[in-house]
């Protein structure tokens, strides 16, 4: 039985008690619209992959580089605030998005606080300067990427041949560069060497591609109540996902998906995809990234934080929600 939810469980109070002290007890309004799904929960996925990643190259190390593990949890809820407000989505973690719970302005401001303050929490680290500089370039590129993904994703909706090969791309730079960025800066912080940051960071990259892929599944496949998102709805939208790629490939035509869809309808698509095989080719896709994710981990000495991330690997395709 795998430590990892224990270890998961532990990072998040960690993370939430951080939360709470650096950005809940701020007052002002603008700091409570820039707290407000940041203290709305989560995984908290990306800040146990710095620690991990640092604990792997120097055990203990992680106790130095929490401010880092903030900053990258800091980050991806601010790419949350943006994106939400590009979807004009309501609700994100049960709660009101920002921009909904105040404006469209505030909802901005927010989020480029949070982004802002990521950086600043990442130069609070204890690590030589040379390695928050690199941190902050780590995270800075990330950022960028992350944009450039997004604009990708958006440019897709406009798209029918949308090439397996392009929603790689995007995936690689709207969710994987976050993560190859949460464990590259762990091990550089860490007091990593250049191999080891390198293959920490490539394996982040793998993962958190796998990751996206595992998310566009659970969307067909896990019920409203259990995921908290809408079931199927990148089917309805005609979302260009690994699904639907493969599903077009394989001559399945998936437009009569996009309406008002039934939980009966929703079970003859997953019926119809299953039949084909493209969810066990989407699934072996995701497999395939963490396998040769697990293999970069091999420059690193056998330990429980290694381990502990091959785990993670596997825990990003397998979960249900």
């Amino acid at each position: 039985m795998s430590d990892l939810p224990s270890y998961l469980e532990s990072v998040a109070k960690t993370i939430d008690h951080m939360i709470d002290r650096y950005f809940v007890d701020k007052t002002g309004e603008l700091n409570k619209a820039s707290a407000h799904l940041l203290a709305a929960g989560g995984k908290r996925l990306r800040p146990a992959v710095v620690m991990l990643a640092a604990d792997a190259v120097r055990p203990g190390s992680s106790d130095d580089i929490l401010q880092a593990a903030l900053a990258l949890e800091v980050t991806h809820t601010f790419t949350l605030v943006h994106d939400d407000i590009m979807d004009d989505d309501k609700l994100r973690r049960g709660v009101q998005t920002v921009h909904t719970k105040w404006d469209m302005p505030t909802g901005i401001l927010a989020g480029d606080v949070l982004y802002a303050r990521a950086f600043e929490h990442i130069c609070m680290t204890t690590a030589t300067d040379a390695a928050k500089v690199r941190a902050v370039t780590m995270l800075a590129k990330a950022c960028a990427e992350i944009c450039e993904g997004q604009h990708m994703d958006m440019s897709f909706e406009h798209r029918t041949d949308v090439s397996e090969g392009e929603y790689l791309e995007m995936v690689r730079k709207k969710t994987g560069v976050l993560y190859a960025a949460a464990a590259g800066i762990g091990a550089v912080l860490g007091g990593g060497n250049g191999v080891q940051v390198k293959a920490l960071y490539n394996f982040g990259l793998n993962t958190g591609v796998a990751f996206q892929i595992q998310d566009d599944l659970i969307d067909l496949l896990t019920p409203s109540e259990k995921s908290g998102k809408d079931q199927a709805s990148d089917l309805r939208e005609g979302k260009q996902t690994l699904l639907m790629i493969k599903a077009r490939e394989k001559g399945l035509d998936l437009k009569k998906y996009q309406r008002d869809l039934s939980p009966a309808d929703i079970e003859a698509a997953i019926r119809e995809l299953t039949a084909a095989g493209v969810i066990d080719d989407v699934k072996q896709v995701a497999a395939d990234l963490v396998s040769a994710s697990n293999k970069h981990l091999s420059v690193l000495p056998e330990s429980k934080e290694r381990q502990l991330l091959m785990d993670v690997g596997e825990f990003f395709v397998t979960r249900s929600y």
